[in-house]
């Protein structure tokens, strides 16, 4: 394969390929638009020669970025959740499209994703009333590199533009510490969910760090109340269209988790009033009816749970979730090994629990700190004891 160089234009070049179609043999020439210099046009050259002949050339397509994530999130509905996809469309849609979504797939390059962020973060909500959060804009970043990535390995793009992004170049996000709750709050919000039956999904958030969707899930044939025991093996997802399905536990694993015998007291006292008032409603329960349901027996949807429970905790301004969190604050308060506590919680690594509870580890490292001290005086004391 031969190319060369002509320029147009100062500063803007024709690079010109020669080679043979292999099928006819009949000499064919590609023409690429090139700005820069005569020398950086020189390079690009035997830069498409070489791709070329390794068979790594990428065909320059007019395909738009917007055109491209309908192909994508079709290509992936089929292997991620209802949930997932929902989520993904979004932020594809509504956040990346208007700033990118005019750019033709095979010359989006990593500075105009950069200004697309800096734009996102200065006026990106829809509702012209100032920029999207650093959060929303690193979830836009998560999206258009897992749809870019595709577009590499379907050979649309030659590289992955996403993916040339330094760190610094990517939105940072601030983890704000959840509010949590102290034990002396927990017992008086237990004192009152009992009066108002909120009690189950209170003590299955706070004294077993349950998520959401884990405690609308659970069921009673996953609880053993005589050993103590409960496991985590599904959680209910419901997405903004109103589906509802039950799915595998976060991360595809499940968990047992060992239940305090205050958790067992509270879950048998409620089974025994569960099943007296679905008696009086001709329904019969059974080890297939989930622990947390409607009045009816009904399973009871993610987002109504949280509706309801969020109002009863105002008076502790503390959400659902906060109490999975105060289960964790607790734990690591009493000095329980976080790889315990990430255990518990279902988080796939223990990078993620130190993480995410970073704020509460100074404590304990005094503590190691003070015991190493305590440890290395006892036996430096005691060679001098010998010695002597």
């Amino acid at each position: 394969m031969k190319g060369c160089i002509k320029e147009r234009s100062p500063g803007h070049w024709a690079i010109i390929l020669d080679q043979r179609d292999p099928a006819t043999g009949k000499r064919k020439r590609k023409w690429h638009s090139f700005t820069g210099t005569k020398r950086a046009a020189q390079l690009e050259c035997a830069r498409l020669i070489s791709e070329t002949s390794d068979g790594a050339y990428v065909e320059p397509s007019k395909l738009a970025l917007a055109q491209f994530f309908d192909r994508w999130l079709k290509h992936i509905k089929p292997n991620v959740s209802p949930r997932t996809h929902e989520r993904y469309e979004q932020i594809a849609t509504k956040n990346i499209v208007p700033l990118l979504g005019a750019k033709i797939l095979s010359k989006l390059q990593p500075i105009d994703i950069s200004e697309a962020y800096g734009k996102a973060l200065e006026n990106g909500r829809r509702d012209g009333k100032g920029g999207l959060s650093p959060r929303t804009v690193h979830h836009m970043h998560r999206v258009l590199f897992s749809a870019l990535g595709q577009a590499e390995r379907w050979r649309l793009i030659p590289r992955n533009p996403a993916a040339l992004l330094e760190k610094r170049d990517r939105p940072k996000i601030e983890r704000k510490p959840v509010r949590t709750i102290d034990a002396n709050s927990t017992a008086a919000a237990f004192d009152a969910a009992r009066e108002r039956a909120y009690l189950s999904p209170v003590i299955l958030a706070t004294l077993c760090g349950l998520r959401r969707g884990e405690i609308t899930a659970l069921r009673w044939r996953s609880v053993d109340l005589d050993n103590g025991q409960l496991a985590v093996v599904a959680s209910t997802e419901q997405t903004d269209a109103g589906t509802i399905r039950e799915k595998e536990a976060k991360s595809g694993r499940a968990r047992t988790i060992a239940m305090p015998a205050m958790a067992v007291e509270e879950l048998r006292r409620w089974r025994v009033m569960q099943a007296e008032e679905l008696l009086r409603l001709g329904v019969r329960g059974d080890d297939d009816r989930h622990v947390v349901t409607q009045a009816d027996g009904s399973p009871l949807q993610p987002r109504s749970l949280t509706h309801s429970v969020s109002e009863f905790l105002k008076e502790w301004r503390v959400t659902l979730h906060g109490l999975r969190h105060s289960h964790a604050s607790h734990m690591l308060a009493s000095n329980i090994h976080p790889k315990i506590v990430q255990e518990r919680l279902g988080h796939s690594s223990i990078a993620i629990t130190m993480d995410i509870y970073s704020h509460l580890m100074p404590n304990m490292q005094g503590e190691a700190a003070a015991a190493v001290d305590v440890a290395m005086r006892a036996a430096i004391n005691k060679r001098t004891d010998d010695v002597g």
